[in-house]
């Protein structure tokens, strides 16, 4: 899971093993360590309506409703989105491979590109 923040917004990509895990047992979670210390994200289903966030500690959690979640394996929704109270924009998406190879990527895991299939890659 790749995670991105910038700004007032915060976009998660998951591979395909991800989405299939985040599916099926409702949970994805990733880490990266700076020397002693951890930054902890996550999403993870709950019985809601809204996409959200919250901070604890050192753990990035999203929350995305389980009707959302369902069937996203399988469907062609590239993701969704939402935007909290306080402005926080929230974007949750499939990981597509790149178009033109990057050294030292592996993308196994990740998406087809919907635009390679059609020949426009420049």
């Amino acid at each position: 899971m790749k995670i991105r923040i910038s700004g007032n917004s915060v976009r998660l990509r998951l591979s395909q093993s991800e989405v299939l895990h985040f599916v099926s047992q409702g949970l994805v979670s990733d880490e990266c360590h700076f020397g002693n210390e951890k930054l902890t994200y996550q999403i993870a289903q709950y019985n809601g309506n809204e996409i959200v966030a919250s901070l604890t500690g050192q753990t990035i959690s999203v929350q995305v409703p389980e009707n959302l979640a369902a069937h996203w394996d399988t469907d062609t929704r590239v993701g969704f989105d939402g935007r909290m109270a306080n402005g926080l924009f929230i974007l949750i998406e499939k990981d597509f491979q790149c178009l033109k190879p990057r050294p030292n990527e592996d993308e196994s895991d990740l998406f087809p590109n919907p635009q390679a299939e059609c020949g426009d890659h420049d």
